[in-house]
């Protein structure tokens, strides 16, 4: 999607770190 890819671009630190805390939080 456009919007989604708009979105990494535009905030990839946020968006990877929240993405990456979620799945080691899962993990856990």
């Amino acid at each position: 999607t456009p919007f989604g890819n708009s979105a990494k671009v535009d905030c990839p630190k946020e968006y990877l770190g929240r993405d990456v805390y979620l799945v080691i939080k899962k993990k856990i």
